[in-house]
């Protein structure tokens, strides 16, 4: 339109430029820049958008290409929408919650499924469990401890650098584990900040001190997130994958798949307590800390602490309900559902008056809410038209050369493979698409589901390398302490790391309490 519109202009121009005078002549060259504006335009908003006109091109040619030996029609489609929305994830050229949308619609115009049942496949217990576990983030974080929680880690640990970063990187963990990252990271963050800037209000001069109290908060945050069900999304959407696709409520042998909290704990959590040190450990192998105590700074919090005084009710209410959802997550769970609990507990805050509907509504992102759930609508597809099958056999293919098909070879290519991608998008998204095909592939190899879905849910959380990563990164980064290539300077020991302990664990550790 715009196009065509610019070509008038100028044929227009072409032809009466000679018989105009001087006051005609300037409209002329404002026309002409007004045709320059629109060609620019036009190439920036295709610049702009280039990656996603790039992936509706691929799935294009993926549309029309004959389908491969051993691949449904509704199998091959399904797999250029998963290629398509994970080209879309990683360079963002339009907003996730758009790419959600793309995946509701396509699977009702090119799959032929009724608008109804995609609508039921959105809104399962996983989903609900992110919906209210975000709502309870908002509510958390209204509380404003931040300083008392930074006393009472100066108070158990003394004023030694190393011994603060330790205690921080503990109580994230801790917190986030139940509560998820996210939350924490934000809750968490103006402990760091108060740290630093009590230290010295001149940034060049705490670039090593920022850094390890910094990370200390994202990566406390982010190996903790394998904690429990509730430590991340990813979690629940595997949780929900076991039970979608291997439960059968008529066969008492298929109960194993119905993972509850407790389960899940007893499989992850030793592994987040032995990484907790060795968070530490890397980042002061890596960065040099200006000053190895912050006793002043230490002193200057006290003051503060002490001018708010004591906590206030609500503060004593907030930490009950919170017990209150915890308690109801170990023990409730499996009956009526994680979402259900944590919705439960959203309300609670908010009959409490601890939190307004207008807090939740502006701080809770909707659209990651609707991003996971097409995401898990089309991890549902995959397994019913049989794509995941397809691609967990081809990827066997690849892999048995190699001798890496089965066992601990397996292991090994899954992990690197969630790593790779989960450092490309984010983690419950990678869990999201990655899940079907690891499910599948295991049951091919003959390999236990429950192993290599713990591998995937696990590995998603090893997304150390980048800004975006996982939310903790993201939100430490936003400090304007770190750079960029702090993340990769640091998280190639990270991912390292963490990969060892779980192979570790999944070897030696997981054979004694389960498959």
């Amino acid at each position: 339109m715009a196009s065509s519109a610019s070509a008038l202009v100028t044929m227009s121009l072409r032809a009466y430029e000679p018989r105009l005078d001087w006051r005609a002549r300037i409209r002329v060259t404002g026309l002409r820049r007004a045709q320059s504006i629109i060609r620019y335009l036009n190439l920036y908003y295709f610049w702009e958008k280039r990656w996603f006109f790039i992936a509706i091109a691929i799935g294009t040619i993926l549309f029309t290409l004959p389908s491969p030996e051993g691949l449904s029609r509704e199998g091959q489609i399904v797999l250029m929408m998963s290629v398509v929305a994970t080209i879309l994830f990683v360079t963002e050229p339009v907003p996730l919650p758009t790419v959600a949308l793309i995946i509701v619609v396509g699977q009702v115009l090119l799959l032929g499924i009724e608008s109804t049942t995609v609508a039921r496949s959105l809104m399962t217990d996983s989903v609900l469990f992110i919906m209210g576990s975000l709502m309870l983030a908002v509510a958390i974080i209204k509380q404003k401890l931040d300083k008392r929680i930074a006393w009472m880690i100066v108070r158990v640990t003394g004023t030694r650098t190393s011994r603060i970063c330790f205690g921080i990187s503990v109580v994230s963990g801790v917190l986030a584990s139940f509560v998820g990252e996210h939350t924490v990271a934000a809750m968490m963050l103006p402990v760091g900040i108060t740290l630093i800037s009590l230290t010295s209000d001149d940034r060049a001069k705490v670039r090593g001190l920022a850094a390890v109290l910094l990370f200390s908060i994202s990566y406390g945050c982010s190996v903790a997130g394998i904690g429990t069900p509730s430590g991340g999304a990813r979690n629940a959407i595997m949780i929900g994958y076991w039970k979608e696709f291997f439960f059968d409520p008529t066969n008492p042998e298929t109960q194993r798949f119905l993972i509850d909290y407790m389960t899940w704990m007893a499989y992850a959590y030793p592994m987040f307590l032995l990484q907790l040190p060795l968070v530490t450990v890397i980042l002061f192998l890596t960065f040099r800390p200006e000053y190895k105590d912050l006793s002043r700074a230490c002193m200057k919090l006290r003051r503060q602490v002490r001018q708010e005084g004591p906590l206030k009710p609500s503060d004593y209410v907030a930490i009950t309900f919170f017990l209150l959802i915890l308690i109801g997550w170990i023990f409730f769970s499996s009956g009526i559902g994680m979402g259900t609990i944590a919705v439960m507990g959203a309300a609670m805050f908010l009959i409490a008056g601890l939190v307004r509907w207008e807090d939740v509504n502006n701080g809770v992102n909707w659209g990651v809410v609707l991003l996971y759930a097409a995401a898990i609508s089309l991890g549902f597809q995959m397994k019913v038209t049989g794509a995941a099958e397809w691609v967990a056999q081809s990827f066997l293919a690849l892999l048995e050369p190699v001798g890496a098909d089965q066992g601990f070879g397996l292991w090994v290519s899954v992990s690197t493979l969630t790593t790779v991608v989960t450092n490309t998008m984010s983690n419950g998204a990678a869990v999201a698409v990655l899940g079907p095909i690891v499910l599948k592939m295991a049951t091919v190899a003959g390999e236990s589901p429950i192993i290599i879905g713990f591998i995937t849910a696990i590995s998603s959380a090893f997304a150390y390398l980048t800004v975006v990563g996982t939310p903790a990164c993201t939100i430490v980064y936003a400090s304007g302490y770190l750079k960029t290539t702090d993340f990769l300077n640091v998280g190639w020991r990270m991912a390292l790391m963490s990969i060892i302990v779980m192979l570790s664990a999944a070897w030696i550790y997981w054979p004694l309490i389960g498959d």
